[in-house]
C-alpha cells in the first residue's frame, strides 16, 4: 500500500521544480514505452518503418534563439512564418508593434497577440498591469508569480498583500498607483527571467511607461531596477537614490526611486527598515497628494 505521505511529497517535488500544471488526464510511462519494441509502440494499423537507408532525413529540429527547442517543435509542428523568432527578430518585432500602439488598449492587444517571448507557451495569462492609469507613481515588478499567473494581474500573491499593505501605510493603494512588470509572463517555476526574454520583452514596457507618462517610477527589485537602469548594481546599492529614466517618447526624464521587493521583504524582515524609508523617501514626493 503506497503511502499517503510518499505522494505528498512527490506533489511538492513536482512543484519545486515547476512541474505545477498538468497537461494530460492520464500519465503516460516512458520507461515501460521505451522498453517495448519499435513495431509494439507503432499506433495500431501503422506498418513498421523502412530501413534507415530506405528513409528519409528527419528534418532540424527548430532551435529557438534561448538555446533550447523552439516552441513550435515542443508544441506542435510549424511552418513557414509560424516558426518561433530569433532573439533579434524577437527585439524588432515588438520595437515595431510597441512603437504602433497609441493606447493602453492597443498596447495590451499587440502585447497577446507577440509571439517573440517563449515563455507565452507556457504561461496560463497575459499579465499586463493594474491600478490607475492616470496615477502619478509607476511601480515596476519582476515577472508574475503563480497566483498573477492565474488571476491574470500583477502582485496578487502574497507578496502583492505585503505590498498593498506597504502602500497603505503612506497614504496610497491601487487607485493612487499604476503596477506593471518587466515581463508579462511567469517563468516556470518562479525562476528568474533569462536576458534574452527580458530583451524580447523590454519595448513593450518602455511603450508601457511612455503611454502612462508617471511621475515617478519605481523599479521593485534587482531585475527590474538594472532593467530600466541599465545598471549592473545590485538592489541594495541602487534602493533609496533617485536616478532618472528617459525614453524618446517621454517630454523629459522621469525620476527613478529603485526599491527592494516584497518577496525579498518576506525572505528578509530585517530589511523592512531600509524598504519603510524608501517609502517615506517616495511620499514626500508628493506631499500634497492623498
Amino acid at each position: 500500500m503506497i503511502d499517503q505521505s510518499d505522494i505528498l511529497a512527490a506533489l511538492r517535488w513536482h512543484v519545486d521544480i515547476g512541474c505545477d500544471e498538468a497537461i494530460g488526464d492520464e500519465p503516460l510511462d516512458w520507461a515501460t514505452l521505451a522498453a517495448r519494441p519499435a513495431a509494439a509502440r507503432a499506433p495500431a494499423g501503422a506498418s513498421a518503418l523502412p530501413p534507415a537507408a530506405a528513409r528519409p532525413a528527419p528534418a532540424t529540429t527548430p532551435r529557438s534563439a534561448f538555446g533550447g527547442p523552439s516552441s513550435a517543435s515542443m508544441f506542435g509542428a510549424a511552418t513557414g512564418s509560424d516558426l518561433p523568432l530569433g532573439a533579434s527578430e524577437a527585439g524588432a518585432s515588438a520595437r515595431a508593434r510597441a512603437a504602433e500602439a497609441r493606447s493602453l488598449e492597443e498596447l495590451e492587444a499587440a502585447l497577446r497577440a507577440f509571439d517573440g517571448c517563449p515563455l507565452k507557451a507556457t504561461a496560463m495569462n497575459t499579465v499586463f498591469a493594474d491600478g490607475n492609469p492616470a496615477a502619478d507613481i509607476m511601480l515596476i515588478g519582476e515577472a508574475p508569480g503563480e497566483d498573477e499567473d492565474r488571476q491574470g494581474k500583477p502582485f496578487v500573491g502574497v507578496s502583492g498583500k505585503l505590498l498593498d499593505r506597504m502602500l497603505a501605510q503612506v497614504g496610497l493603494d491601487r487607485g493612487t498607483v499604476y503596477i506593471s512588470n518587466i515581463l508579462p509572463w511567469r517563468p516556470p517555476g518562479n525562476r528568474s527571467p533569462t536576458q534574452a526574454e527580458i530583451a524580447a520583452c523590454l519595448p513593450f514596457l518602455e511603450r508601457h511607461v511612455e503611454l502612462i507618462g508617471p511621475k515617478v517610477l519605481v523599479p521593485l527589485g534587482g531585475t527590474s531596477a538594472k532593467t530600466l537602469l541599465n545598471r549592473a548594481e545590485g538592489i541594495t546599492r541602487l534602493r533609496g537614490r533617485w536616478f532618472d529614466y528617459a525614453s524618446p517618447g517621454l517630454p523629459g526624464p522621469v525620476p527613478v526611486l529603485p526599491m527592494l521587493h516584497p518577496a525579498y521583504l518576506l525572505r528578509n524582515p530585517i530589511a523592512k527598515r531600509e524598504a519603510w524609508r524608501d517609502l517615506l523617501t517616495l511620499r514626500q514626493r508628493f506631499p500634497g497628494k492623498p
